[in-house]
């Protein structure tokens, strides 16, 4: 990941401003904000390079379609097909992520006591294998922003209504969630064991969650507001740990160099500008 704040930090960028800062790349990108030009490259053929093999990036594609072909400023092909060049963001590093809301009230106390029980589980079972303990908290955070998403998807079609931009922003935090547990992918792979509890919690706390937005929305927010703090802390000993040498400091991957627009050779921790 990229700064010491950054990676405590990334999940809880508003997505309102994730889309205000892909608008300014696109204004500041002509070959990205310019369709045409997108579309040429979607239909150019392959030229092969300078060892003699094909310069475009692997593509999959969804019922035979591929996807159109983008490249970067440079002309190298981008070699991403989960996101694309304005759909990335530097990390704002301007979040206090010692803010902390107190429960007072009889909801905020049941969300908190919620994620405060079922911290320790999971902490018990990982100790200190962080990035497998990452991976468990992004398949659990990608979450609430697609169902907070679906809920009001529907909910606009039943009522007849505008969202007000909410739908895309959940959207949005759901693939951004979901990007993070792509990285830590990148840099660990999970035991069987891990893969069986991921599967168990996701199960779990999908339903949980949608039936907590059908009863309160409000309850259903709070919750997430107390997990992502409990992430930051979880990130904080990361980090803590990383400093004293206790885990292994790995070069940044691809992945999270190009979604997180970070210089080409990143660690895992840096020391902050």
């Amino acid at each position: 990941m990229s700064r010491r704040v950054a990676m405590q930090v990334s999940r809880l960028l508003n997505s309102n401003s994730t889309i205000a800062q892909a608008s300014t790349f696109l204004k500041s990108t002509p070959m990205l904000g310019n369709r045409h030009r997108s579309t040429m490259a979607s239909q150019e053929k392959a030229k092969p390079g300078a060892n003699g093999e094909d310069d475009r990036a692997a593509v999959s594609s969804y019922w035979g379609v591929a996807p159109p072909q983008v490249r970067k400023d440079d002309g190298s092909p981008w070699r991403w097909n989960c996101f694309r060049p304005w759909e990335t963001y530097t990390a704002d590093t301007s979040i206090d992520v010692k803010k902390h809301h107190e429960a007072k009230t009889v909801m905020d106390k049941f969300a908190y006591g919620t994620v405060q029980a079922l911290k320790y589980p999971t902490r018990l079972f990982f100790q200190r294998r962080h990035i497998c303990h990452a991976m468990l908290l992004e398949t659990v955070a990608a979450v609430p922003g697609m169902v907070g998403g679906m809920m009001l998807h529907l909910k606009s079609l039943r009522r007849f209504e505008q969202s007000g931009g909410w739908i895309k922003a959940l959207l949005e935090e759901a693939e951004n969630e979901r990007m993070h547990l792509m990285t830590f992918l990148e840099v660990s792979q999970p035991k069987w064991s891990e893969r069986a509890l991921v599967i168990a919690v996701q199960g779990v706390f999908f339903n949980a969650y949608f039936a907590a937005y059908l009863i309160s929305p409000k309850l259903a927010h709070r919750i997430v507001g107390y997990l992502e703090e409990e992430a930051v802390n979880s990130y904080t000993e990361f980090l803590e740990d990383l400093e004293k040498g206790l885990v292994e400091d790995q070069p940044a991957p691809a992945i999270a160099i190009d979604y997180w627009r970070l210089p080409p050779i990143r660690r895992s921790r840096t020391s902050s500008p």
